[in-house]
């Protein structure tokens, strides 16, 4: 059992005028009673973290679903601790204000409980500030994983929300009544004639063919939340001066001057060698599978840190992704004239293979030089979609090929344009070309037409 889901934030996301908004389906509770596997179930895959342990989810993530032909947005949202302690007594407190924030916005909320330890104060607490909405609440009471456990459930009316709904978020058992429950409470569904219940996939995932994903990625604790926030133009991210606040990939639509655009925060990346819980490994995987999908890579150092080996190794990855790279400096308002000038020789020592990459000098908190980040993505993703005349590339080829001829008589006999995003070449030769003249290619290419900060990649054929 599942709803069809499409990807994260493609609808209903602040900003987003593009399409009419979608009614917003928003999982909340304390940490721990099963959320993320909730979500899971309901988008029918495992995009949302989960593990055994409170405290995994720590922002707002979306994505798009459909059951019974009705599509809505589905939030995932981090455990409700409104009266957090300890060191991270702050971080708690934001973790809670999104989840709050989602409460009180959503069209429909779902509050899910735990039928293994009863109703507790959190449940309580939550369940005071679901009274404040206008919308419908629907009580979900996990891991009635058998009719057993189900009398047991009686005890969550004491929370004032109506009706409990047995689930078992792991094994699925219930939950496709609660979505049932769930479609009913949309806004507009009460005039809709209500289709028979089918597993099956329903409707079709939102397209958003066009939009320009640009994923925000770097070191832990570089400031990539807070770049984020202040180009989505609203707190989705969760900031704290603790490395690895961000766990998951969190997106969102914003209309900008070049168009809509996907941001995309993604959890700090660092050596394998130095991650020791299960949760931060599949945040890494789940930051690379960022990469890979992104138009566009906003690469963060710490430029009070300098380019650290981990830096040079991140700015490796993201170039063999073929995805072109923005460098920010972040944090560059601290540094005094000799210490930039040192952090720019070290771009050009130890990230030389960027050297086509627009580098920026921002900062994220004050939001020094972000506007620069948007006229540079132009010009990178109007190079990025580019194409070239046939004409053109093989005139380019040809004065490459008389300036440096390549060795033992190889040579590209035809050149032409087989794709963009990147610009992607087939060359047809008449023996195979070394490596080393290539990428001379590549250069001569990427200089005659303008392509510096996108990566050109060529496939060879033999004639």
């Amino acid at each position: 059992m599942h709803a069809e889901a499409a990807t994260a934030a493609e609808t209903g996301a602040a900003g987003d005028d593009a399409r009419p908004t979608l009614p917003t389906v928003a999982v909340v509770g304390r940490p721990n009673v099963g959320k993320s596997t909730l979500v899971n179930r309901i988008i029918g895959r495992r995009d949302a973290i989960v593990e055994e342990r409170p405290g995994v989810t720590r922002d707002r993530k979306e994505w798009t679903a459909t059951w019974l032909g009705r599509p809505f947005v589905v939030v995932d949202t981090g455990g409700w601790q409104p009266d957090g302690g300890g060191e991270l007594a702050a971080l708690d407190r934001k973790v809670s204000a999104q989840s709050r924030r989602a409460m009180l916005e959503a069209d429909v909320a779902v509050l899910v409980t735990d039928v293994t330890t009863g109703v507790t104060d959190p449940d309580l607490a939550t369940a005071e500030l679901l009274w404040q909405r206008n919308g419908p609440v629907f009580v979900a009471v996990n891991k009635v994983d058998d009719e057993g456990r189900e009398p047991l459930i009686w005890e969550f009316v004491t929370l004032g929300l109506g009706d409990p709904h047995p689930i078992s978020a792991l094994h699925g058992r219930g939950c496709a009544d609660l979505l049932d429950s769930v479609v009913v409470g949309l806004p507009g569904a009460a005039g809709d004639a209500a289709p028979e219940r089918s597993d099956e996939r329903a409707g079709a995932p939102t397209d958003d063919t066009g939009t320009v994903s640009v994923a925000i990625v770097g070191r832990p604790n570089v400031g990539k939340s807070t770049l984020f926030n202040r180009l989505a133009g609203e707190e989705r991210s969760v900031t704290h001066d603790m490395p690895g606040t961000t766990r998951d990939s969190v997106d969102t639509l914003v209309q900008t001057p070049l168009g809509q655009l996907r941001l995309v925060d993604t959890a700090g990346l660092r050596r394998r060698s130095r991650i020791d819980e299960d949760t931060e490994y599949y945040a890494m995987l789940r930051a690379l599978r960022s990469v890979d999908r992104a138009d566009v890579v906003l690469l963060m150092v710490d430029a009070t840190q300098g380019v650290t080996h981990q830096d040079q190794r991140l700015a490796e990855r993201i170039d063999g992704a073929g995805c072109p790279i923005l460098l920010l400096l972040n944090k560059w308002d601290l540094l005094s004239e000799s210490q930039r000038l040192a952090v720019r020789e070290q771009v050009s020592d130890r990230l030389g293979f960027l050297s086509g990459s627009p580098t920026l000098g921002v900062s994220a908190h004050t939001g020094r030089g972000v506007n620069r980040i948007l006229e540079n993505l132009g010009g990178t993703v109007e190079q990025y979609r580019r194409r070239i005349p046939t004409r053109a590339v093989n005139r380019a080829i040809r004065e490459a090929q008389a300036a440096h001829a390549a060795p033992g008589g190889a040579r590209v006999l035809y050149a032409t344009q087989g794709a963009t995003d990147p610009p992607t070449f087939t060359l047809f030769v008449n023996r195979r070309l070394p490596p080393t003249y290539l990428r001379y290619l590549q250069r001569r290419v990427a200089e005659t037409f303008g392509l510096g900060s996108v990566p050109i990649k060529f496939h060879v054929r033999f004639r």
